[in-house]
């Protein structure tokens, strides 16, 4: 699987309608209303590169709500224990 997070500048006006339309969308796992830079994080999980842009351009990008949109292809996940456990390499 591959995973994409997508950054969406939405209208200010329809963020909670945007961010339930955008929910709703399949591929889309997860998405999160937050402060700063952007108004909405969009967690995509398909099977390839293609669908991603189906996700992307073909329907969080055609939403009345949504402004701007970018893309971020993940290489790696890494849990909890396995960040801790980077950081602590070397200690006693």
């Amino acid at each position: 699987m591959i995973t994409a997070i997508v950054l969406i500048g939405a209208d200010i006006h329809q963020i909670p309608e945007t961010a339930q339309a955008v929910a709703e969308i399949p591929g889309v796992t997860e998405v999160y209303s937050c402060a700063g830079d952007v108004d909405l994080i969009a967690k995509v999980r398909v099977r390839n590169h293609e669908e991603i842009a189906s996700v992307v351009t073909g329907a969080i990008n055609r939403l009345p709500g949504v402004r701007t949109s970018a893309t971020h292809i993940a290489f790696r996940s890494y849990a909890s224990a396995e960040v801790e456990g980077g950081f602590s390499i070397g200690e006693a």
